[in-house]
């Protein structure tokens, strides 16, 4: 399945239902003066819109990697979904000014009996498309398309109260069309406000999924000759494109030969079931004299007493250079990384005065 194809075809299908929908209710609107139904015409347009720049974004983001951009420009999806964004908020703003306008100067709209069949339809026709193209995005990972359905299924939302003023002045002559205009212009901001700060979080750099980092922790540490796995990082460009490392914990009486097959099949079996192109870093961990491991027992013991402190690993002892090595994971809440190393080197150079000790902090990049 060609995932880009399958996008842009899901967005065609948006942006026809969504122009059937400006239509049908740009219709409505400007027949009755509702300044609601208008909204609701706008924010549909807005929705068309969207789909054409996810269009965009998704062609822009299948070019092939170059030079200039070796990782590819799966990232301008997210950039797709900032400009969606803005547009959206532009048309929320334009949405307060003229409903501020029709509760100063209200106007009592006029509806009749298929003026509100077609309010009725629509939100019929929404709430069909929202789901269809929540469940696409679900299945081909596009994070432009999961939005577009949610937003959707928010819409139906809209227009259901859009429907409700139009009964209320159909029935009882009571026009509360500028509020509701109001409220509608004020939805559409907050959803432009999420995925704004949704895409920028995005382009920033998110932690790696939970559930992807164990699973991919769990993959490595299943072969024998690996101790441990540490220092996951996963980089994200695009929703086909991952790059990260790891560090294996071995033995260091392993040959080069030995640690370059076993990376070589860690990381063809990480990225056959994951997708994820995956660098082997090495830590060696001491397979002679208890000594070390009685070391490595007092450091775990005087690390606890350290709430931030969420793991060591690397630990090996260089018997020629007589140095102490581990490297130490930091609760991100922890402001006094540097004072905390200090603390504990100068508590091992006390208890092993014949040894230096060299800390490494890490940052908790996976769980």
């Amino acid at each position: 399945m060609n995932r880009a194809k399958e996008v842009v075809k899901v967005s065609v299908i948006g942006v026809l239902a969504n122009l059937i929908l400006v239509g049908l209710k740009a219709f409505v609107g400007l027949v009755s003066g509702s300044i609601s139904i208008i909204s609701d015409a706008l924010n549909n347009l807005t929705d068309a819109i969207s789909s054409l720049v996810t269009i965009g974004g998704t062609l822009l983001a299948t070019k092939k990697p170059d030079k200039k951009h070796p990782y590819g420009y799966g990232k301008i999806e997210h950039v797709s979904a900032l400009i969606i964004a803005i547009i959206i908020l532009g048309t929320g703003i334009s949405l307060i000014i003229e409903a501020v306008q029709k509760i100063i100067s209200p106007e009592v709209a006029t509806f009749d009996v298929p003026m509100l069949i077609i309010i009725t339809a629509g939100i019929f026709i929404k709430l069909g498309l929202g789901l269809f193209v929540r469940k696409k995005g679900k299945k081909l990972n596009s994070d432009s398309l999961i939005a577009s359905g949610s937003d959707a299924l928010f819409d139906v939302l809209i227009s259901t109260s859009t429907l409700v003023g139009a009964l209320i002045t159909f029935v009882f002559g009571v026009t509360i069309d500028g509020w509701l205009g109001l409220i509608i212009a004020a939805l559409i901001i907050r959803t432009a406000v999420e995925i704004a700060t949704d895409s920028f979080s995005h382009i920033i750099g998110e932690r790696i999924d939970s559930e992807l980092a164990l699973k991919i922790k769990k993959t490595v540490s299943k072969y024998d000759e690996v101790l441990g796995a540490y220092d996951l990082t996963l980089h994200q460009y695009g929703p086909e494109r991952i790059i990260g490392s790891i560090h294996i914990e071995v033995e260091d009486k392993l040959t080069a030969r030995e640690i370059h097959l076993l990376s070589r099949k860690i990381s063809e079996k990480v990225f056959e079931k994951f997708g994820v192109v995956l660098t082997i870093g090495i830590y060696a961990t001491n397979t002679e004299k208890t000594e070390y491991a009685e070391i490595k027992n007092t450091i775990s013991k005087l690390i606890k007493k350290y709430p931030s402190i969420l793991q060591m690993h690397g630990y090996y002892v260089d018997s020629e250079k007589k140095e102490i090595n581990f490297d130490l994971v930091f609760d991100y809440k922890e402001k006094d990384v540097d004072g905390v190393i200090e603390s504990i080197t100068k508590k091992l150079n006390e208890q092993y005065p014949k040894y230096s000790v060299n800390i490494i902090a890490d940052s908790d990049f996976s769980d």
